[in-house]
């Protein structure tokens, strides 16, 4: 890849790792795909986008050494045997096949595995019960032990080579196995592997070892270290041990990949609790104390900081995982001179559900990521249109916005009507809630691409009626008109229309001009919003009570990792939080809540009720165009088909657009073994 001519020439210089060279600075370091060892040709195909994207390094997920590192059901690589050679060689060959190279993560989970599928004994330093719900313990290792793990650590790194590997991973981050015996919060050993920094140290430099002896030097050894657990003096801490660690350890392996440590969720902190390039301050000291590259993340969007940070000698590459995901471009955009076309990621953390809930990887930027393989699509190309059908979009929120960028990309005529001047739908209220101004760049992208084709008209202001889209003529009319937040208190776990006194003061978050205090906001939705608005509210100084129908505040947070910081912070405004109450009806100045336990009724007094359950379509143009013979043919698509959050709404626009036209849709592929 040739240098480009522009400001960012810096971060397309090649680096040298070991004794191979990375084509430049841009490193897609491991993240989770949903898909492992059981969809290799799903998994090749998402790396290699990244690779054709411009990424001198694609890095895998975590890749397990051993069946005593089984994290089923969530998905996972593995190297244990020839089979598994065989299923990562497809993604060395995809990933080479554009100049990149292949990182592997070599991975065993100690205490954080449960090996449900192979009930292999857990394994951990000194002996504890397993940090995942549910039964077990992980046994003390032996010396035994750790010769056989270090020998499993070597045949992995070698089947890695053979698989085609460039860069073979020594992980001692996220409190899994390497890191447990770095830690002094979990290792009470007292011989040679336990005690002194140096004697904690000692499993990591002979897996540094074990792995260059296995890869015969022919692979980069990296070493993944986590400079702080956020645990405290009680744990190894960026300001304190990490820097012995770093010094003991200095240039043994070829590469630094560091970051931060405790739960996942540390190291990928949402939008909403992290600013770009957060971990800054935490790794900076690393490149002082040695000679071999280092490489870092903090969800990266801008080329000015990832700039800055090489400059100053912060780091040599730039790591990503989310935005990489966001955009498998951005490497290329920025060579290109392009990088206002940029997909930045928002930090939401869809991308960290999908893996909390073992599920195939998705993106609310990148409508394309994890169909690569399954639906064939790809994050820059697309067909061309297939008729000269004019398409008519009503609604220019999430939705409406990716169906006409993908359509006009198609070179459709498209025409986009939005009742109010600002496009971004449901984005403009969501993204002035507190920590989520980064979502309207959902819409800001999209307008901005928009902005760039000329088959594609924007009519603001523009409220039609059914009347009014049958008269313009349109040969396709899609309805993107959204939803609404449900007023009869109907959620998750409120099954039927709540008894409301006409006297009470009940609002959603469609209509916060009247309240008063105190507020009793009741989630039953169990996403942001509920806790979003608690905290916007109690920051304007209302009187404010959270209740919620789960055991937690805001439960599904705990799918993108932000529920513990979303509790934390309402703790801290001291809002009062009432968890475990299933609303059962509403009277003029107090509402009645039946407790999940004791199922007693409990009346809580309050001045507005916000209720904040569930939503139903906007989509009374689809009944009435469906009521007329003369209409043309009418398809809903995001939250007027079926509400959710945005990254589905983005979804379901975009693949309308790649299906408008097709003369048949095969169901998404899936991968089966062999008979």
């Amino acid at each position: 890849m040739a240098l480009p001519e522009n400001r960012y020439r810096k971060l397309f210089e090649p680096v040298q790792i070991g004794p191979v060279t990375a084509p430049n600075r841009f490193y897609q370091t491991p993240h989770a795909t949903g898909m492992g060892w059981r969809a290799p040709r799903a998994s090749a195909a998402l790396r290699e986008v990244k690779a054709e994207g411009g990424w001198g390094v694609v890095a895998t997920e975590y890749c397990s050494i051993h069946p005593s590192s089984d994290d089923s059901p969530f998905a996972y690589l593995s190297l244990w045997d020839e089979d598994d050679v065989r299923a990562l060689a497809v993604t060395a060959e995809a990933v080479h096949r554009h100049g990149s190279l292949l990182a592997v993560e070599l991975w065993h989970g100690g205490f954080h595995t449960n090996n449900r599928m192979t009930r292999e004994a857990a394994l951990s330093p000194s002996g504890q019960r397993l940090k995942l719900l549910g039964p077990g313990s992980a046994r003390a290792m032996d010396k035994a032990d750790i010769r056989a793990f270090l020998g499993w650590q070597g045949a992995a790194a070698e089947r890695a080579k053979r698989a085609g590997a460039d860069i073979v991973y020594v992980y001692a981050g996220h409190d899994y196995l390497p890191l447990q015996f770095l830690s002094p919060r979990v290792n009470r050993r007292s011989d040679e592997y336990g005690g002194s920094t140096e004697n904690r140290t000692r499993l990591i430099r002979e897996m540094i070892e074990v792995t260059r002896q296995a890869t015969g030097g022919a692979c980069a050894v990296a070493l993944r270290f986590a400079v702080d657990e956020l645990h405290g003096a009680e744990g190894i801490t960026f300001d304190g041990e990490a820097r012995d660690i770093v010094s003991l350890l200095a240039e043994l392996p070829d590469l630094w990949d560091v970051n931060l440590a405790g739960a996942l969720g540390n190291d990928s902190r949402s939008a909403r609790f992290s600013e770009e390039g957060f971990q800054e301050s935490y790794v900076a000291f690393v490149k002082s104390l040695t000679s071999k590259p280092v490489v870092g993340v903090g969800r990266f969007t801008s080329p000015e900081t990832m700039l800055r940070q090489v400059r100053e000698g912060v780091l040599d590459l730039i790591g990503a995982a989310r935005p990489s995901i966001a955009d498998p471009f951005l490497p290329v955009k920025i060579r290109d001179g392009r990088a206002d076309e940029i997909r930045e990621c928002i930090g939401c953390n869809i991308c960290r559900a999908a893996n909390n809930e073992a599920v195939p990887l998705r993106c609310t930027q990148n409508p394309t990521i994890g169909e690569e393989w399954r639906r064939g699509w790809h994050p820059q190309r697309i067909a061309g249109k297939a008729s000269d059908r004019r398409i008519l979009i009503v609604g220019g929120g999430p939705a409406g916005l990716e169906a006409a960028l993908a359509l006009g990309t198609r070179g459709y005529e498209v025409v986009l009507a939005e009742e109010r001047r600002e496009l971004g739908g449901r984005l403009l209220f969501e993204a002035r809630l507190p920590g989520l101004s980064t979502w309207i760049r959902v819409r800001d992208h999209r307008q901005h691409m928009l902005s760039k084709l000329a088959n594609v008209t924007i009519y603001r202001e523009s409220r039609l009626t059914a009347r009014d889209i049958v008269e313009f003529g349109a040969d396709q009319v899609v309805l993107a008109t959204g939803s609404r937040w449900r007023r009869d208190g109907i959620g998750v776990a409120g099954e039927r229309p709540l008894s409301i006194a006409s006297a009470a003061s009940v609002a959603t978050p469609d209509d916060l001009e009247s309240l008063r205090d105190p507020i009793l906001i009741y989630d039953d939705d169990n996403y942001f919003m509920g806790g979003a608005l608690a905290e916007k509210l109690a920051r304007e100084g209302r009187a404010v009570i959270y209740v919620t129908s789960q055991p937690i505040v805001s439960a599904w947070t705990q799918m993108t990792d932000e529920q513990y910081p979303v509790e934390a912070r309402l703790v801290e405004l001291g809002i009062d939080i009432r968890v475990g109450h299933v609303l059962a009806k509403v009277e003029t100045d107090h509402a009645v809540f039946q407790t999940a336990l004791s199922r007693e009724s409990i009346a809580i007094a309050m001045g507005s009720l916000l209720l904040v359950t569930g939503h139903e379509p906007v989509d009374h143009l689809y009944t009435d165009l469906t009521a007329r013979a003369d209409a043309p043919p009418v398809t809903r698509i995001g939250d007027c088909l079926a509400p959710s959050h945005v990254a589905d709404a983005v979804w379901s626009g975009h693949r309308f657009a790649r299906e408008f036209d097709q003369p048949s849709i095969p169901p998404p592929r899936r991968e089966r073994p062999q008979p």
